[in-house]
C-alpha cells in the first residue's frame, strides 16, 4: 500500500498525487514509471513518476481521468491508501551533458517530460522547452518548466494560452530561424510524437520519444507493451519506455492502442451507471 499524502487538481480531470513511497523515491531516475492498482477489482495502470524526494520519501504521479480505473483513482483523497504500487520500472533516461537540449511535451505527456528536463538542466545542459495542450484549462506544470528551462514556449490549439497552434509549429519556427539543438525529447499523444519527431529528425536532431503502449505486468512477460523499433519487437516496460524516434513503427503502435477501446468504454459506462444508481439510492 501507499498513502496519499496530498491530492491536487492540476487541470480539468487532471490530478497530481503525492504518495508515501520511500523505497521508490530513493531509487527512481528520470524517465521511469510505476504501476499501481488503486482499489480491489480495478486494473493495474502505468504512470510516470513526475517528481520525487529521496530524503522525504515521496513521489508524485500525475494522471488524467479517461477510464474506469482512473475514475476510481480520482475518487481517493489525502490519507487514503492506494492498494498496490510497484516501481521504479523501465529504463531511466540517458542524461549527460549534450549541450543544447529541446524538450517538447503535449497534453498529459508534459508530466513525464518535467523530470527529464530538470535532469538535463542539472547535468549542465541548456534546456529549451515547448509545451502544448488543447486549451488553457488543460495546460499543466508551466511554472515548473519555467524553473528548469532557459526558454519556455507555450502553445494551445485554441490560442487561449501562449500562441495558437501546435508544438510542432513552434519547433518549425525555431528551426526556420536557424536554432540548433543537440538532442530532443518528445512526449505526448502518439500522433503528436509522430509528427513532431518527423520534423526534429528531418532537422538532423537525435530524437527520443517515450512510448505509452498497453502495459499489464511491467516485467515484459505479458507482451502487451510490445512495439516495433528498427524492425525488431521491443517491450516498452523493460526496454523502454524511451526509444530512438527514428525507428518507431508509429502506425502499428497507434493501431495497438485501440485494441481494447471498446471494452474500456463499456467498463466506464457501466461504472458510471453504478455510481448514478448509488447516488439515487
Amino acid at each position: 500500500m501507499a498513502k496519499i499524502l496530498r491530492k491536487e487538481v492540476l487541470a480539468e480531470r487532471v490530478y497530481r498525487y503525492r504518495l508515501d513511497a520511500p523505497r521508490i523515491a530513493k531509487k527512481r531516475r528520470p524517465g521511469q514509471f510505476i504501476i499501481l492498482r488503486p482499489v480491489q477489482n480495478s486494473e493495474r495502470i502505468p504512470l510516470t513518476i513526475a517528481d520525487a524526494d529521496a530524503t522525504a520519501g515521496w513521489i508524485d504521479i500525475i494522471f488524467q481521468v479517461v477510464g474506469r480505473t482512473t475514475v476510481l483513482l480520482s475518487m481517493l483523497n489525502g490519507g487514503d491508501n492506494i492498494l498496490d504500487l510497484v516501481g521504479p520500472l523501465g529504463q531511466p533516461t540517458h542524461i549527460e551533458t549534450f549541450g543544447r537540449c529541446l524538450c517538447i511535451g503535449g497534453g498529459v505527456g508534459i508530466a513525464p517530460l518535467y523530470p527529464i528536463a530538470r535532469g538535463l538542466r542539472d547535468a549542465g545542459n541548456d534546456v529549451v522547452t515547448i509545451i502544448g495542450a488543447r486549451t488553457q484549462s488543460l495546460l499543466i506544470l508551466r511554472s515548473d518548466f519555467e524553473s528548469v528551462s532557459s526558454e519556455l514556449h507555450v502553445t494551445t490549439d485554441d490560442g487561449t494560452s501562449g500562441r495558437k497552434g501546435f508544438v510542432s509549429n513552434v519547433f518549425q519556427e525555431l528551426a526556420d530561424k536557424g536554432e540548433k539543438f543537440n538532442v530532443a525529447f518528445v512526449i505526448g499523444p502518439v500522433m503528436m510524437m509522430k509528427v513532431t519527431a518527423q520534423l526534429t529528425l528531418a532537422a538532423g536532431i537525435k530524437t527520443y520519444v517515450s512510448l505509452n503502449p498497453i502495459m499489464v505486468d511491467g516485467t515484459g512477460m505479458c507482451g502487451g507493451c510490445r512495439v516495433t523499433v528498427d524492425g525488431r519487437t521491443r517491450f516498452a516496460c523493460v526496454e523502454g519506455p524511451e526509444f530512438d524516434a527514428a525507428g518507431i513503427d508509429w502506425n502499428e503502435m497507434a493501431k495497438r492502442l485501440t485494441s481494447y477501446r471498446g471494452f474500456e468504454t463499456e467498463s466506464l459506462e457501466k461504472h458510471e451507471c453504478e455510481l448514478e444508481k448509488a447516488v439515487k439510492e
